[in-house]
């Protein structure tokens, strides 16, 4: 069961004792609450009609101790403790776990010497780890605490100025995917108009290697028209046929 459905399940217990007692009977109800070690909001509690009441009674130090489990820390009670009941040991340890989720809704990194001086963090109600060497305790994770009057109006300017953190990265990050989509299109372009440009040169060297061959084709002909044309070259077949034979001394004793 996790800590919200905890704490829900026990403060409706608590507010409907709250609702059927009076006098010094609600007054035990509220040293049960402010002493009971999984609850940690008490603003529904304080808002029941017969602790309301308790006000301006011999009983009104338990409204006033419930207020201070509500909204205070271990300083105010340490400040007024001429003025509220005693403690017992369990809710001084409440309202120093109550403290811690105080100190974490403004501070990631608290004392170290600090904790270790005043405060028992237990129950999981505050999560975070040491670091020895800083001698601080960092905040990781802090249940919330019943807000204080006129709170409301700080958490509503935080969220509005993270939510325009958040509108600002946003559109950051859409510039950024833009950018980075007009120069993937730039460089699809660069890269077809040089694929383009190699081809065209490709192209133009085929066209010069043909052209190259046939001079040279037309070279080598016309130096064999020019040997076989030229006087003294290769006589003729027919030319041949037709000049008279020389006689030799054979053929003159055989006549």
């Amino acid at each position: 069961m996790d800590i919200e459905q905890r704490q829900a399940e026990l403060i409706d217990a608590f507010v409907k004792q709250a609702s059927t007692h009076n006098g010094s009977a609600l007054a035990t109800v509220i040293v049960e609450a402010t002493s009971h070690p999984s609850l940690f909001a008490f603003s529904e509690i304080l808002a029941v009609p017969n602790v309301v009441e308790l006000g301006g009674t011999e009983n009104s130090v338990y409204l006033d101790m419930l207020r201070l489990f509500a909204h205070g820390t271990w300083s105010d009670y340490k400040s007024n403790a001429n003025r509220l009941p005693q403690l017992v040991p369990d809710q001084a340890l409440k309202l120093k776990q109550l403290t811690v989720l105080t100190l974490a809704e403004t501070n990631k990194v608290l004392p170290y010497d600090q904790l270790m001086q005043e405060l028992d963090v237990t129950n999981g109600i505050v999560r975070g780890k040491l670091d020895q060497l800083r001698r601080c305790f960092e905040v990781q994770f802090a249940a919330g605490r019943d807000l204080r009057p006129g709170q409301l109006g700080c958490m509503i300017q935080t969220l509005s100025n993270w939510l325009g953190t958040s509108d600002n990265l946003l559109l950051s990050i859409q510039e950024k995917i833009k950018w980075a989509d007009t120069m993937s299109e730039a460089d699809k372009k660069h890269r077809k108009e040089v694929e383009e440009r190699i081809e065209e040169v490709k192209k133009s060297f085929s066209v010069k290697v043909k052209v190259t061959h046939c001079q040279q084709a037309d070279i080598d002909f016309r130096g064999h028209e020019e040997i076989y044309s030229e006087p003294g070259g290769v006589m003729d077949y027919e030319e041949d046929r037709s000049r008279p034979k020389r006689e030799t001394a054979s053929d003159i004793l055989k006549r």
